[in-house]
Formats: structure tokens, C-alpha cells, sequence
């Protein structure tokens, strides 16, 4: 299954959370179409644990074949599965490149990383789906420092996560340790992605 190119704002509103993590696409909060105001669904317990699961796919922008081999790493590695799954999603070169800001959203972070103007301990890397481990530096190619998107997205930039440390200087970021399950998003459920795919 191909990865999602359609209309972002409807999907967002479809799922009832904001993907880009702006909030500008949920400013009409109901689901998009004519009858979207007045639709009172209620979902089935297997409605309920697929939503959840476009949910966080569609927030990280991966395919669903990506989406369930990181599901199935996280279900072999020790401790709370759910919580094991959140932090790989977390750990992709893709996600970290758009939480230093590097670019404004995971879609400009992912083309980033696949035009080669991204780098891991100072090699370049282009494959966005990249695992980077604790302690790994990811930084910006000397010629991909002056570009005006990146220049941008650095002064937009409102916040910076705890386990990430960034240096103004250097324009690089340090992923200083796996992220609490507090410190990630509190509108995705993930037990019940856990209880989807253990079915």
C-alpha cells in the first residue's frame, strides 16, 4: 500500500486530530463532506483500535507494510510494547529532522533527508525511515545550511523536546535520549494499536 497523498486537511478531520500538529487543519471540527456536521457514528471496539492506528500512521507519514515491521520490532523488545512502538516512531531520522526544525513538517523533513542535505555523526544519510540511536548527532551538509525553507523552519521554531539538545552554532542536534511516554502525544491511544494487531 502506497503511502497517503490525498487532501491533508480532510484526512485530519476525518480522524478528528491534527496531523500536521498546527491545529490549522481541524479549524472546522467535524468530519469533512455535506453531511459531516451531523454525523454521530458510533464506532465498534475494531472501529475504535483502526482509528487509532491511522491515527499515528497517517502522523508519521509511513505505509501500513513500514508501519507494522516497526510495530512488530517494538513487540520483541523488552517492556510496554505500546510504548516501545511510540519511541521507534520517535527515533526515525525523518520525525528528528522535523523536531529540531529542519522543516516544518515530517513531509519536508522526509524530502530533506532523500535530496542528501542531512547528516548522522557527520555522514550523510538519505533513507528517511533511518533508526538513530542515543547519542547520534544529526546535522545539516555545509552546502544545505544557507537554503531559505531550512532558514525558515529554524526561526519558526517554538519548541525543542527534552531529549534533544541543539547547537546554534554547529546547526546540528544531539538525540540525547529516548523520549518518556509523556513527552509524546496524548491524543493517540496506543493500547488500543496493540490490542489491533494482536488480534
Amino acid at each position: 500500500m502506497a503511502r497517503y497523498t490525498g487532501p491533508k486537511f480532510k484526512l485530519s478531520r476525518r480522524l478528528g486530530i491534527s496531523l500536521s500538529g498546527t491545529g490549522k487543519d481541524l479549524k472546522r471540527p467535524f468530519p469533512p463532506g455535506q453531511h459531516g456536521p451531523n454525523q454521530r457514528k458510533k464506532l465498534s471496539g475494531y472501529g475504535v483500535q483502526l482509528q487509532e492506528k491511522q491515527k499515528l500512521r497517517h502522523m508519521y507519514g509511513m505505509n501500513e507494510k513500514q508501519f507494522r515491521n516497526l510495530f512488530d520490532k517494538a513487540a520483541k523488545m523488552k517492556g510496554i510494547a505500546g510504548e516501545n512502538f511510540m519511541a521507534l516512531l520517535e527515533s526515525r531520522l525523518d520525525n528528528l529532522v522535523y523536531r529540531l526544525a529542519f522543516a516544518n513538517s515530517r513531509a519536508g523533513a522526509r524530502q530533506l533527508v532523500a535530496h542528501g542535505h542531512v547528516t548522522v555523526n557527520g555522514k550523510k544519510v538519505d533513507i528517511a525511515s533511518y533508526t538513530v540511536a542515543v547519542g547520534d548527532v544529526i546535522g545539516l551538509r555545509e552546502r544545505s545550511r544557507g537554503l531559505k525553507s531550512i532558514k525558515e523552519a529554524l526561526e519558526g521554531r517554538h519548541h525543542l523536546p527534552n531529549y534533544l539538545e541543539f547547537s546554534e552554532q554547529a546547526v546540528e542536534g544531539k538525540y540525547v535520549r529516548l523520549p518518556d511516554r509523556a513527552e509524546l502525544s496524548q491524543e493517540i491511544d496506543e493500547k488500543q494499536i496493540v490490542e489491533f494487531y494482536s488480534r
